[in-house]
């Protein structure tokens, strides 16, 4: 019987959870070609950088807006061809989680969801642009999450043996 009601239980937390997706939008795009038309002759061998960003904000109750911006940018030699730079938005409903499943959702799951989006509109906006088609690479959004959530415990552990330091060193300065 304890375990029906344990069971009951944690059925009843899985059904409070609501993860949903109210709108997949763009909320900014550019692409600039600043060496046109010269760019275009001679051989196409580029060095293509990818950047890649993503930001959560709380919008209103278990609402969040998340944005995956993504900035290419392909040169040929000292000259830039072009500069491709889209910002994806979504809006998360979410729900009946804890502080950490949340983060991660935010963090990992919901850029996820979202980057799909803005990798067809950097590959159209580059084949628009004249230039032969950008296919972003799959992106491990866990992984990226992760090594962000280690880096501020890093700099949390880092700024608290700093801030003791810091105060002593302070209040030896102020007593000379």
């Amino acid at each position: 019987m304890a375990e029906d009601q344990a069971a009951g239980a944690g059925q009843q937390q899985a059904n409070k959870q609501q993860f949903g997706i109210r709108k997949v939008y763009v909320r900014d795009m550019s692409f600039e070609v600043p060496n046109a038309p010269a760019i275009f002759s001679g051989e196409w061998k580029p060095e293509v950088s990818v950047d890649l960003d993503t930001r959560n904000t709380r919008i209103a109750e278990n609402t969040y807006e998340t944005v995956v911006r993504v900035t290419v940018t392909a040169k040929q030699g000292d000259k830039t061809a072009y500069l491709c730079e889209v910002e994806q938005g979504g809006i998360f409903v979410l729900s009946g989680f804890d502080d950490k499943t949340l983060d991660a959702l935010l963090g990992s799951y919901c850029p996820a969801q979202i980057f799909p989006y803005a990798r067809e509109a950097v590959s159209d906006m580059v084949t628009k642009g004249g230039f032969p088609q950008m296919v972003l690479a799959p992106v491990n959004f866990e992984a990226l999450h992760m090594q962000r959530v280690r880096k501020q415990q890093e700099q949390q552990q880092g700024n608290g043996a700093q801030g003791d330091q810091g105060d002593q060193g302070s209040g030896g300065q102020a007593g000379n």
